[in-house]
């Protein structure tokens, strides 16, 4: 009797379960092989390509609040200015863009809000 209650009170115990790893741990490899891996069974199945800065790669410094068609193109159908996490304009870029939109909206080079 006293076999049975320790044989099924140790099996209890044994099992520790592995603890994930916390925020500083090592991580394990990525089930799809990582953004824009082969996608295999549970993993991406589309490449997802990086956003950069469309300023930042024709190297233009000043954004002029006078050229409109640049300017329309960040600028959403209501009107609003369309953020950096959608356009992929990095801060620096997206703080002139801004600025640069304001100023046209201004002058009434572009418009507050789309017409109904």
């Amino acid at each position: 009797m006293a076999d049975e209650i320790n044989s099924t009170h140790s099996t209890e115990q044994s099992a520790p379960t592995p603890r994930p790893s916390g925020p500083g741990g090592p991580r394990g490899p990525r089930p799809g092989g990582g953004p824009g891996g082969p996608g295999g069974p549970g993993g991406r199945k589309f490449f997802r390509r990086k956003k950069v800065c469309k300023f930042c790669t024709e190297k233009i410094e000043a954004i002029s609040y006078r050229d409109v068609r640049l300017l329309q193109q960040f600028v959403a159908e209501r009107g609003k200015i369309v953020p950096r996490r959608l356009t992929g304009v990095c801060t620096r870029h997206q703080r002139r863009l801004s600025q640069a939109i304001k100023q046209s909206r201004n002058i009434a080079l572009l418009a507050f809000a789309a017409r109904f």
